[in-house]
């Protein structure tokens, strides 16, 4: 109630934990606050905060448009309310090294557990789509050991994403990987591989824990969680599935109510009042100020 029961600094140590763990964590995309209660309350390991679904929120295309302060303000409201791990998508860093040593610092003081950073040139395309250009791996190299050397808690887990695939193949993406290890990322991820034979490539040439973009529409096979398992992923991440079904059901719910003239077909389709109360804690807000100690001869002074 009212913030998250778990400090910054205890969420980020179950993340690091749990990359040590022999099961992938899985951290669906929550493109609000609402949805992190959701995925907590279920049962996930975290919460992702993807960059595309912020942007799409804001009603822009996914090329680099937010801003940091735009980003790590969405990262603070979804961070405060959940007890599980934050991962956020800082795209480039949001300038020069100084920049992205300042975002992981910001990112840290508003309780966000990681963020990753990609190896894209500024500015960045969706990591599904064609035209993508990566910067060479001496300056991914830089900006990783930015982010490293900017971080106070050791626990804030940097997580590298290497675009190289469609213009090095997965040998310039392993390549990739094993620089950015060893400048000092704690989580790799390949984006926009193909399927379960190239993550297992990756997985067999890489020691540092893998990320695994199960993104809908995109290049990479759907893969099931049994097989990511089998296949040594660390963290999966469903970035835009929630935003996905909800604009869908959305753009329905608006013609229904255009042609029908009522939402009254519609309402069996909705979350009661009342579960979006159980999500909320409706009742603990309710009781918190009637279990403070009052003074009783104590009167209010109007003003």
């Amino acid at each position: 109630m009212l913030h998250a029961s778990a400090s910054a600094a205890d969420r980020r140590r179950a993340f690091r934990a749990g990359l040590a763990s022999t099961r992938p964590l899985r951290f669906p995309g929550a493109f609000n606050p609402l949805c992190a209660l959701l995925i907590e309350e279920l049962g996930f390991d975290g919460v992702y905060l993807s960059g595309a679904a912020l942007a799409a929120s804001m009603g822009l295309p996914d090329i680099g448009l937010t801003t940091l302060t735009e980003v790590a303000e969405k990262g603070h409201e979804t961070a405060r309310v959940t007890r599980l791990p934050t991962l956020v998508d800082a795209d480039t860093g949001f300038g020069g090294p100084m920049a992205t040593a300042r975002s992981v610092q910001l990112f840290e003081e508003l309780g966000i557990s990681g963020c990753h950073l990609e190896d894209q040139v500024s500015p960045k395309r969706c990591g599904h789509l064609q035209g993508k250009q990566v910067v060479s791996i001496a300056d991914m190299v830089t900006r990783i050991s930015a982010a490293v050397e900017g971080r106070r808690d050791r626990d804030f887990v940097i997580c590298a994403r290497t675009d190289a695939r469609a213009s090095e193949g997965v040998a310039g993406v392993i390549a990739r990987a094993r620089a950015y290890a060893d400048a000092g990322a704690d989580l790799i991820f390949p984006e926009a591989l193909t399927g379960a034979a190239e993550f297992e490539a990756v997985r067999k040439a890489v020691a540092t824990p893998i990320l695994a973009n199960m993104t809908e529409f995109g290049k990479t096979d759907l893969l099931d969680y049994t097989t990511l398992s089998s296949l040594g992923i660390n963290v999966v991440i469903y970035p835009v599935t929630l935003l996905r079904l909800a604009m869908g059901a959305v753009e329905r719910g608006l013609r229904s109510l255009l042609s029908e003239g009522s939402q009254k077909q519609l309402v069996a389709e909705m979350q009661t009042r009342s579960r979006l109360y159980e999500i909320l804690d409706y009742d603990a807000y309710a009781g918190f100020e009637s279990s403070l100690p009052r003074d009783r001869g104590s009167r209010e002074v109007p003003t």
